[in-house]
């Protein structure tokens, strides 16, 4: 059998080709994982704009560079990543967030803070609630069929 030097790391062959395997799993995963290697929380979740071209430009317009206040609330919270897509009407919104982040205490945080009211009351002139939002609800949980992790 040949022997193999350890590469320039410090660590052996096998070492080095663990590591890898375990980068590439990680990256294979559909939830990002925290820095010890769990995976991080994620909410998906979805709202329709109104059908009309101006506001849905004017809403992405707002959405370049979102308010500092906006912002900080969402870090505050424990949102760590968030990403929102659009297909015609409909927005699909992707959060990670770390441990501490709770849905109910971010609705009672938003409730209490001016910028976020004021933000939320700018939004939802262009937003259009589904059928299966509550009252006062706007985005809405979705429901996660398939994780191909977990095949």
């Amino acid at each position: 059998m040949k022997h193999f030097d350890a590469p320039p790391t410090g660590k052996t062959v096998c070492e080095t080709t663990m590591i890898v395997f375990q980068i590439t799993a990680a990256l294979r995963t559909s939830t990002p994982r925290r820095k010890t290697g769990g995976p991080m929380p994620r909410h998906c979740l979805t709202l329709d704009l109104k059908d009309d071209p101006a506001a849905i430009a004017e809403y992405k317009r707002y959405h370049i560079k979102i308010w500092p206040e906006i912002r900080d609330s969402l870090f505050h919270a424990g949102v760590e990543g968030m990403e929102i897509y659009l297909l015609g009407t409909r927005m699909f919104m992707i959060m990670d967030v770390n441990d501490r982040f709770s849905l109910s205490a971010k609705a009672a945080a938003d409730a209490v803070n001016v910028k976020v009211q004021e933000w939320e009351t700018i939004m939802h002139r262009f937003q259009q609630q589904l059928p299966q939002s509550g009252t006062d609800q706007w985005w809405v949980p979705m429901e996660r069929v398939f994780n191909l992790a977990d095949q």
